[in-house]
């Protein structure tokens, strides 16, 4: 027999307060776990109770950021129910409704497998997709059977709902086609495309006929401007652009953002292509949202990095800078920021094979970390599970043996950057999703910056 849903509330959120008091894992879904044991079809009715509906958005790369971007351009007045920690399974969306006592509106990162379960459930107003790379193999499968997942789940959106879509992706772009009330977002500006197809970009073939495309601007990966000289299909028109890009280094980020409303020049305090395209589905998802251009870009102005992406932390007389890596097109963009902004003497790449992380680790030879050696780098730590295949991923690459410290305890690692570091320096780390939570809660328990499940509360 169910239990009343009043009740399956309480006994989930008591549980979710032990765990916290317990800091096991901050208690981010370990509520909506015990909720989805209890009675899968909570988390429908839960989302049944705000007034304005959900908004979901999922990517392999930037929804995290994306979503924390929408949260700042939504503002205070928004009683949100969000899963600001990063928990973006079917339990994490659960305990973030959990957790949303007065809430009117859900603004939910959805993982990439989870989201036609997620949005079958809570029957969202609004589904912003990014991009799909290669990513967690053993988990997901190639791309192309998650973009099949993706389609399936677009079809089975109620008709009112609008989408959302990245037309610099071929897969992700597609998707436009299968509604009418569909919204494309994309960058043009050419000077910033690489000269290239990168060896490790996903989507180089037509999703139609097969033929390899024709890219007139390749920007992050596979994201672009292309066509397929055999059946023509191409980049669908944009709705929301950016426009005469300005990159600055570490620091910052301006462009011409382009929409239908109007334009407005927007200063972001993050680095990196990949943060225009993230403020740019801001931007597109805030819009169909009522959303006036003077707030959007206000919001995304005001916004800082989310956690650990891009995220400056001072440990006393230095400062580290966590810079999320987790595939080879994310990856590449980091160093390609690297490089662009000067390289840092002393780098400390972290390799987990966690569950989070993907257990098979092969992608790191996909990764061009080259382009650091001839830069300028001295030295590099190598830390985490996985330390001993990073340092031979190094070393094969022409990173001098001499110049490679291997220190797989993450404590340790930590240390040792800060000591070849010099004093008013900022020490760079590279850390897959699990060794960044780790190295995170490292500097917490040192007393130099909050838990996350506290900052996420």
């Amino acid at each position: 027999m169910r239990l009343p849903l009043k009740a399956e509330i309480v006994g989930a959120r008591a549980v979710g307060a032990l765990s916290r008091l317990a800091r096991a894992g901050g208690g981010t879904t370990i509520p909506g776990k015990l909720l989805w044991k209890l009675d899968p079809d909570a988390i429908d009715r839960l989302a049944g109770r705000l007034a304005r509906g959900s908004v979901l958005i999922s990517a392999t790369n930037g929804k995290t950021t994306t979503a924390a971007m929408v949260a700042e351009i939504l503002g205070p007045d928004t009683r949100l129910a969000h899963n600001r920690a990063g928990a973006n399974l079917v339990s994490g969306v659960a305990s973030a409704l959990l957790d949303a006592d007065g809430a009117e509106l859900g603004l939910f990162e959805v993982d990439e497998a989870a989201l036609p379960e997620v949005a079958r459930r809570l029957r969202p107003r609004a589904v912003c997709l990014l991009n799909l790379f290669r990513d967690q193999l053993d988990r997901y499968g190639e791309l192309e059977l998650v973009a099949e997942r993706w389609r399936a789940a677009v079809r089975a959106l109620d008709p009112e709902a609008c989408l959302i879509v990245n037309g610099d992706d071929p897969q992700v772009g597609d998707l436009a086609s299968e509604r009418e009330q569909s919204v494309v977002f994309g960058l043009d500006d050419p000077r910033w495309a690489r000269p290239g197809l990168q060896h490790a970009a996903d989507s180089k073939y037509c999703i139609r006929c097969g033929t390899p495309y024709l890219f007139a601007a390749a920007y992050v990966g596979h994201l672009g401007d292309y066509r397929c000289p055999k059946c023509g299909h191409a980049r669908p028109p944009l709705d929301v652009v950016a426009r005469n890009i300005e990159l600055s280094g570490l620091e910052s980020a301006s462009f011409d953002l382009v929409t239908p409303q109007g334009s407005a020049r927007v200063g972001l305090r993050l680095p990196g292509l990949y943060n225009v395209y993230n403020a740019l589905a801001a931007a597109a998802l805030t819009q169909t949202m009522g959303i006036g251009l003077e707030q959007i870009q206000s919001g995304l102005e005001r916004f800082s990095a989310a956690f650990g992406r891009f995220e400056r932390i001072a440990l006393g007389d230095r400062n580290v800078l966590m810079l999320l890596i987790k595939n080879p097109a994310g990856a590449n963009e980091v160093v390609r920021t690297l490089v662009d902004a000067g390289v840092p003497p002393t780098l400390l790449v972290a390799l987990n094979d966690g569950i989070a992380d993907g257990r098979d680790v092969s992608w790191i030879w996909d990764v061009d970390f080259e382009p650091l050696f001839e830069h300028g780098l001295e030295r590099l730590v190598a830390s985490g599970e996985r330390a001993a295949e990073l340092a031979l991923r190094f070393r094969y690459g022409g990173f001098p043996a001499k110049k490679i410290e291997v220190v797989p305890a993450l404590d340790g690692a930590l240390d040792r950057g800060l000591e070849l570091t010099s004093a008013g320096g900022e020490l760079a780390i590279l850390p897959t999703y699990t060794a960044m939570l780790a190295l995170r809660q490292i500097v917490s328990e040192r007393g130099f910056v909050r838990p996350y499940w506290e900052r996420a509360a």
